[in-house]
């Protein structure tokens, strides 16, 4: 990391290093938040690294089969522990809900459109998954989507289709091997392809995956300045909503070799959060929803900054601790009471059955 001067000072012209996927959505995405730090820090000069990591060279194999819970952010985080980049900014669904020691999330961004997308081949225009021909074949490399699906269009037959956005959209439109693909509306939406978007999937059709919609940016723990920096970006709703996914997903021990699915809503000071646990085809499953209270948020000081306070690998000082707390420990309460009905064995027969694939 420079050390020409404190990033507050503003008497130093200081270079900030941030890493990213190569891919044009991960560009896109740390572009804009690269944009926003610009605004708010004028004196400090941004540069963009950008690098490949596993999951963008491994594209013949489904994520779920690789086994591997850092496939987009191993290489990124290897940059920052050797100090050749100073932040990190990922999308927060491919950050697993452990980082690594010495490292944390400084910022979680206003969430996007969180849910999934149906995009349609262009002979399909005008239908919707309900309204497609039986035995048509929907592309996904998700079984979280999958199993969902599976269970609510039990006419249609799902794939997995591999590569970043560009890739999965040309190998849609181009052959004749899918009816419909399914990718995240936030992807799509960065990406300026809106018009491509046929269907939003509701969480009673399919809810998302943890932290879907969000970017994150990543740190490591012991820079202060950094972390100071950053954690202007953080969306204090979006953080305690993602808070409760990730302890969520953490206590229950999935990943994305078995299929967990959330929905979180704040109505009225109240953190709404549902969770689910399938079996690969969707035929057994469990879902529940809890609340908690978020109000403290309001009339609370901020937590004195203590870079050791993390929560499911996020660091937000300036939002109040209570709410923190009651946010996580509403994701550990739901991934409790799902596994007291039976969730355990699911996503072990669910693993046992995709390691078998």
């Amino acid at each position: 990391m420079s050390k020409e001067g404190s990033v507050q000072d503003g008497k130093a012209n200081r270079v900030i290093r941030v890493g990213t996927r190569k891919s044009q959505l991960a560009r896109i995405q740390t572009d804009s938040v690269a944009d926003k730090l610009k605004e708010l820090y004028p004196e400090v000069s941004l540069e963009i690294v950008a690098m490949s990591t596993t999951g963008d060279k491994i594209l013949d194999t489904a994520l779920s089969k690789i086994g591997e819970k850092s496939l987009f952010t191993k290489e990124l985080e290897n940059a920052l522990e050797r100090n050749e980049v100073d932040l990190v900014v990922h999308s927060l669904k491919d950050l697993p809900t452990t980082l690594p020691p010495g490292f944390t999330v400084g910022a979680v961004l206003k969430r996007e459109n969180p849910h999934d997308a149906v995009v349609l081949h262009p002979k399909n225009r005008g239908k919707t998954l309900e309204t497609l021909p039986e035995n048509s074949v929907i592309g996904t490399s998700s079984l979280r989507r999958a199993a969902q699906l599976k269970k609510n269009f039990p006419h249609l037959d799902f794939k997995d289709i591999r590569g970043n956005l560009n890739t999965r959209l040309k190998k849609l439109d181009e052959k004749e091997d899918f009816a419909a693909i399914i990718l995240a509306a936030a992807g799509l939406r960065r990406m300026g392809w809106e018009n491509r978007i046929n269907q939003i999937l509701g969480p009673e059709d399919c809810m998302y995956a943890v932290g879907q919609g969000a970017l994150a940016v990543e740190v490591r723990a012991r820079d202060a300045d950094i972390l100071e920096m950053v954690s202007i970006l953080h969306h204090p709703e979006t953080v305690l909503r993602c808070i409760a996914e990730r302890a969520f997903l953490r206590h229950l021990e999935g990943g994305c070799s078995v299929p967990v699915a959330v929905n979180t809503e704040v109505k009225d000071s109240q953190l709404y959060l549902t969770g689910a646990v399938y079996s690969l085809d969707g035929s057994d499953s469990l879902k529940e929803t809890m609340q908690t209270s978020i109000a403290a948020a309001a009339h609370r000081s901020p937590e004195e900054v203590d870079e050791l306070v993390q929560r499911v690998g996020v660091t937000a000082n300036k939002l109040s601790g209570e709410s923190q707390d009651n946010a996580e420990r509403l994701g550990v309460d739901l991934a409790n009471l799902l596994l007291s009905k039976g969730a355990k064995e699911i996503l072990m027969v669910a693993r046992q059955n995709n390691d078998a694939r």
